[in-house]
């Protein structure tokens, strides 16, 4: 994971009519008739079929919190809770290393920096960024992870606490428009049609899951930097990318390969590694 300062379409049905060459004959003023309940019967295969194709919100009247919304009502009380998975970390030039990483939703992300020996940890928990140096926990600070919330988070939290938290890290939830990122219809949220460089984020249409962000450094006047959440693949009711990418100035600085992805793992997770206190075992991590 980043550390940074991240309705089903379906396709209208085949021609049931079939070949109507097929059909058998009829007389041309041989009609089938229906009585009134019979005809509702015939009609709401029909309307299921036109409601779920047609889009909960006109394109050109989308908001941002309706992106929100809409994520959170797909998957809420459905996505996982918790996760396990081991990262390659890459980046140009350095070795690769290798992180054992623990989710727990909402708010919980504990990453553990092979060798474990070294007990180098990163924790983030309610909005705040902790680290152990040598198993010494070091003072926290506040930070909410953007990532953490777009990728994950926005699926546990109720969603005026998503928009609440988004507006506060700048994206103008006011705006979203409509997309292509990957060849797959995306909304992009935080910037008119045209905008590259204003604070933004994407959304798959169809699986409504975080793909994209863009926007300035924080530090670097001039920079922007871009996050991508690629090669996604279902876990449990969910899904989870296997990839992620960070640019900066359009050149990769990291790469991350997430490997062994487990939702719900068993044994369960013990609750008390994502607490900030004495330093503790990932006991699910076998090294």
């Amino acid at each position: 994971m980043i550390v940074r300062s991240p309705t089903n379409r379906q396709q209208p049905p085949a021609n049931w009519a079939g070949n109507p060459g097929a059909l058998p004959c009829v007389r041309p003023t041989t009609h089938p008739t229906y009585s009134p309940s019979e005809v509702s019967v015939l009609a709401l295969p029909l309307l299921a079929l036109s409601l779920a194709l047609a889009p909960p919100f006109p394109a050109d009247t989308i908001t941002g919190a309706d992106v929100v919304r809409m994520m959170h009502a797909r998957y809420a009380g459905r996505w996982y809770t918790t996760a396990t998975f081991t990262q390659r970390t890459i980046r140009p030039g350095t070795p690769v290393e290798t992180w054992y990483e623990a989710l727990s939703l909402p708010g919980g992300l504990r990453i553990d920096i092979a060798p474990l020996a070294d007990r180098n940890v990163l924790l983030f928990r309610n909005d705040s960024i902790y680290q152990y140096v040598g198993g010494e926990l070091k003072p926290g600070r506040p930070f909410v992870h953007p990532l953490m919330l777009l990728g994950f988070d926005v699926y546990a939290l109720p969603p005026e606490r998503t928009i609440a938290a988004l507006t506060a890290l700048g994206y103008d939830l006011s705006k979203a428009h409509a997309g292509t990122w990957q060849g797959r219809a995306v909304w992009i949220v935080g910037a008119a049609a045209g905008d590259s460089t204003s604070s933004q984020f994407w959304i798959d249409q169809e699986r409504l899951v975080f793909v994209r962000s863009l926007g300035p450094h924080p530090r670097k006047p001039g920079v922007h930097t871009e996050v991508q959440f690629n090669k996604y693949v279902r876990l449990g009711q969910g899904w989870i990318e296997t990839e992620v990418l960070q640019l900066e100035g359009g050149a990769v600085l990291l790469t991350e390969e997430y490997h062994d992805v487990r939702a719900e793992p068993v044994p369960a997770l013990d609750p008390a590694i994502f607490v900030a206190g004495p330093y503790r075992q990932p006991g699910w991590v076998k090294e």
